[in-house]
């Protein structure tokens, strides 16, 4: 693993260089990517339910006030490297062109605890640019709410390195992690994919939704994040636009 020649927690490697984005004129408008907030909000079952309570409420105080309680990796959400390494950058310490920028969606169907694998992103190479945001539509996001969400597809440790390898900034997918689902996980697992995309300044997002017909289209993606100091992730609303393919 990234870390395997220090102790645990360390082995960040900085952030990959970055080209000038290439954006194309927009074709369509705005679409949210991400599942609305509340106590039914896509989460690992390792993580406590959300709470949102209201503390002040109309007519009985002069307005109305919401309080929340919640993990940070739970709903639509991005890893700051700090989720693995500290000696990684925190959210609050995330560069602003990290979290938005042109992409593409890949398609993959893929079976429960399929792998998604090098092989299958080699074969679509051709809709990957250097500095891209990449989304995956396993399709996987119809079944939040349900037991079957938590026995979702996963990325294989060889494919997160193509996706550091072509120069991806930040891998958004439509499952509760691109590692093994929970309840897979052997003794002694190390959430490989986490640790090779983090270690390398791919930011990840996890329980995106609404990826429907955007596969292979190139896009404009903007992760509006919460910025928490020195935390390992934030709750963000996504959302994507259509864009001209640009010169490529």
């Amino acid at each position: 693993m990234c870390d395997a020649h220090g102790a645990r927690g360390t082995g960040w490697q900085g952030w990959q260089a970055l080209p000038e984005p290439d954006f194309g004129r927009p074709l369509g408008p705005w679409r949210d990517l991400s599942h609305r907030l509340s106590e039914a909000v896509p989460r690992a079952a390792v993580f406590p339910q959300p709470a949102f309570l209201r503390i002040k409420s109309l007519p009985a105080d002069p307005l109305n006030v919401t309080e929340m309680q919640m993990v940070v990796h739970i709903g639509t959400h991005v890893d700051a490297p700090r989720h693995f390494f500290n000696d990684g950058p925190a959210f609050h310490d995330i560069p602003l062109e990290r979290l938005c920028g042109p992409g593409t969606v890949l398609r993959l169907d893929k079976r429960a605890d399929e792998a998604i694998t090098a092989a299958d992103l080699q074969a679509q190479a051709r809709l990957v640019r250097p500095g891209d945001i990449v989304a995956f539509d396993t399709g996987w996001a119809r079944h939040a709410g349900s037991e079957q969400y938590h026995d979702h597809p996963h990325l294989d440790a060889q494919a997160a390195q193509w996706l550091v390898d072509h120069g991806v900034k930040l891998a958004a997918f439509d499952v509760p992690t691109p590692d093994l689902p929970v309840h897979r996980r052997p003794a002694g697992y190390d959430w490989p994919a986490h640790h090779v995309l983090l270690a390398n300044g791919v930011l990840v997002s996890e329980n995106v939704a609404n990826l429907e017909g955007l596969a292979g289209r190139r896009l404009e993606f903007v992760f509006v994040a919460l910025n928490i100091q020195d935390s390992d992730g934030a709750p963000a609303r996504v959302l994507a636009r259509p864009i001209e393919q640009g010169g490529g």
